[in-house]
């Protein structure tokens, strides 16, 4: 692990800054080291003027609910952008338009677009992140995926400069995507959907209700770790390799879905990082099959 970086953050921006901020407080697995430090901007002009105020050579990462994501307990050197509290607009602009930032949480989406009698937008709700996770990553449940509803987005590169993109600029593909600039991250998107009117929150109760009885809702993870190779599914390959209770430290693999690593509630970082590499290894032996981790692993080892 190497020492912290000394961080000159603008004067301005201190009262929202927190220094050694322990990121196992913002992820769904409650593991990691931590940020040197972590930002909360109040909207999308403070971040760009943070972004543009912040020495060139200071590393910058972004989080919105750590739900996807596993921090290594040596921590995360530079600034971790906090967009969860701040960039949390979500409004109707048209008859099927919505505008939702990109720190609004994925259920949140759902829920009012069934309000507004929009749809297809149920899905959202099996997401547990928010907007901009969602779309860095193209992220979906129950059939249905974010990209193919985007109609543009707004995005910030590492200057503070902001702009508006055609989602035509992008590619994408399944948990996958291809953008035309890298080093932006999405503040906002504006989604295209269709009058539903008949939407109720029936439709979105039964399938929260089939993921409760069917995941290890409720415990420290952070949903599914692997993508589903082509034609197959990640936990069935992990069942049959014979590994669902196989653990390493105080990760375990979830007895309810074996594509669930869990947290029992004293796994670090290194234990659930490990039990990643053993399942990928083991499914790789048994089947020829190397999984791919959904996570995004970040930071170093302690």
């Amino acid at each position: 692990m190497s020492s912290p970086l000394p961080l000159a953050i603008p004067a301005e921006f201190l009262a929202h800054v927190r220094f050694a901020e322990p990121l196992a407080r913002h992820t769904s697995w409650h593991v990691g080291g931590p940020a040197d430090a972590f930002y909360m901007p109040k909207s999308a002009d403070e971040l760009s003027r943070f972004l543009a105020a912040l020495p060139a050579e200071v590393p910058c990462h972004f989080l919105g609910l750590g739900s996807n994501l596993l921090v290594r307990d040596g921590g995360v050197r530079g600034v971790v952008i906090s967009l969860h509290l701040g960039l949390d607009r979500l409004e109707r602009q048209s008859a099927t338009r919505v505008h939702a930032d990109a720190g609004v949480p994925c259920a949140r989406v759902a829920r009012q677009c069934i309000r507004w009698s929009l749809g297809p937008a149920e899905f959202f709700a099996g997401i547990p992140g928010t907007v901009g996770g969602a779309l860095a990553m193209n992220a979906g449940a129950w059939g249905g995926e974010t990209w193919p509803h985007v109609a543009e987005v707004d995005v910030v590169d590492r200057s503070g400069t902001r702009r508006t993109r055609a989602a035509t600029e992008y590619h994408w593909g399944y948990r996958h995507l291809e953008v035309p600039a890298p080093g932006e991250w999405f503040l906002a998107a504006r989604f295209e959907f269709v009058p539903a009117p008949g939407a109720t929150t029936e439709a979105m109760k039964q399938l929260l209700v089939r993921r409760r009885d069917t995941q290890p809702i409720g415990e420290w993870s952070c949903g599914s770790t692997f993508t589903n190779p082509a034609g197959q599914h990640a936990a069935r390959l992990i069942e049959s390799a014979g590994l669902k209770g196989r653990r390493i430290g105080g990760a375990i693999v979830s007895e309810k879905h074996a594509n669930f690593l869990v947290n029992e509630g004293a796994a670090t970082a290194d234990d659930i990082e490990r039990l990643i590499e053993l399942v990928q290894a083991e499914v790789e032996r048994r089947h020829g099959v190397r999984l791919v981790p959904e996570v995004r692993i970040v930071g170093e080892r302690a």
